[in-house]
């Protein structure tokens, strides 16, 4: 496969719908302490039935943001029935594992285990307090969900990712590609396929002391 010539600089910004302005602005910047530097006010857009709006974005540091839309006059069923699992953006019913609901989530990271618990300390103080602390292979969360419902994380490195890992994670994609494009893909056809791609693939890689010779 080429490689692309990689050119971004990061997200510009991640939005999302809110039926509770008031509550998103409290997490987000009186809470968590981003500050709000953008907004766009608009007498509809485009087509006729389209509501006014608002749309306001929060500070993630890095010139990153995370925006949110608010629709004067939208009831909250437009984003599913009351009581469901999910946000306002999508309901799922009470039949979907917890683990499927949650697996759409914002992550943002912070520099050190200070910065971390920091953060845990000023959701701990508020209405959203930390639901979940957790460390996992190269990195330690905290969890919680904002007034909208949705899932939020905050993280930081516990140890830099190696350049092993990441051909690690190239093969096992390579992998997951060719096992999926099969009927019935499971996780030992993943393992299973990874193993003979690293077979296929060990004469490329060379080690720097043996490159050198």
């Amino acid at each position: 496969m080429t490689e692309l010539e990689h050119r971004v600089q990061g997200v510009d910004h991640v939005a999302f719908p809110t039926f509770d302005p008031a509550a998103t602005v409290r997490f987000y910047r009186d809470v968590l302490g981003f500050p709000v530097v953008h907004s766009i006010c608009a007498a509809g857009w485009g087509p006729e039935d389209h509501p006014d709006f608002i749309h306001f974005f929060f500070d993630l540091g890095n010139d990153d943001r995370i925006a949110f839309f608010y629709y004067f006059g939208t009831a909250p069923e437009v984003g599913g029935p009351a009581g469901e699992k999910g946000d306002v953006y999508g309901r799922f019913g009470a039949d979907v594992p917890e683990y499927f609901v949650r697996s759409r989530h914002l992550a943002i990271h912070v520099e050190s285990e200070e910065d971390l618990l920091e953060y845990r300390r000023r959701l701990d103080a508020s209405s959203w307090p930390v639901e979940m602390q957790i460390q996992h292979e190269t990195i330690e969360s905290i969890y919680t969900h904002d007034p909208n419902g949705y899932f939020f994380e905050i993280t930081r490195a516990m140890r830099p990712v190696t350049p092993q890992e990441d051909l690690d994670a190239n093969l096992t994609i390579d992998a997951l590609l060719d096992v999926v494009a099969e009927p019935e893909p499971t996780f030992g056809k993943l393992l299973a396929r990874k193993a003979e791609l690293i077979v296929e693939r060990a004469a490329e890689w060379t080690a720097p002391s043996e490159a050198g010779r």
